[in-house]
């Protein structure tokens, strides 16, 4: 799959990049998209501290008073839920909503999301310099472009310091390494822009024996 290499500004850039189909050509499934999605989203979920309950605060055993004759209430364990540092009635458990994904699914479902953005909204170009980080500047480079919505940027091994800056003001605007590239933020975005160096990364990622996502 041939396509046009651009400037940041929508202007050409140096000729056209072949991208291979074995990445970007791969037919996308919604199944294993959602599945992907969904694998991401519960593994980002924290995990809640679980409370503390009558069997785990550490209080004497011995009875508080005598069972009668006292004129208050028959208590017998100190760790009961209604005195201060007594165990929790109810309280929050843990909960572990970390999933397991195979590499393979993985890859393919990264693999997908490439696919599906070359498709519709995929640019490339040459690389993200900017003499300065502005980002009044970088904002009338993408009206120029025609770029508006949400727009995910990649970058190849380290995203330029002064475009990441420039961007980081920007609203809907989110920039990673390849290294970062993801199915959901690659899906959740309007538009990818993929640099040079950010689509031989890719490429190479997955030419690798158990290249994954």
């Amino acid at each position: 799959m041939k396509v046009k290499v651009l400037k940041i500004d929508g202007t050409s850039g140096k000729g056209d990049i072949e991208l291979s189909d074995d990445v970007f050509g791969v037919e996308p499934r919604a199944d294993i998209l959602h599945r992907i999605v969904t694998w991401q989203l519960e593994n980002r979920r924290g995990t809640a501290r679980a409370t503390r309950e009558r069997s785990d605060v550490r209080r004497t055993g011995k009875k508080m008073y005598r069972q009668k004759g006292t004129g208050g209430a028959r208590h017998g364990d100190r760790a009961a839920p209604i005195f201060v540092g007594g165990g929790t009635a109810h309280g929050a458990r843990r909960r572990d909503f970390n999933q397991s994904m195979n590499k393979k699914v993985r890859a393919l479902g990264l693999k997908m999301a490439l696919s599906a953005r070359a498709k519709d909204g995929l640019i490339v170009v040459d690389s993200l310099e900017l003499k300065d980080a502005k980002t009044k500047a970088l904002k009338g480079n993408f009206d120029k472009a025609g770029l508006s919505g949400k727009i995910l940027v990649i970058d190849g091994e380290q995203v330029d310091a002064n475009f990441a800056l420039a961007a980081g003001n920007l609203v809907g605007v989110n920039v990673m390494p390849a290294m970062g590239a993801n199915v959901y933020d690659i899906l959740k975005h309007d538009t990818l822009v993929l640099t040079r160096a950010a689509v031989e990364k890719l490429e190479a990622r997955f030419a690798l024996p158990g290249g994954t996502s």
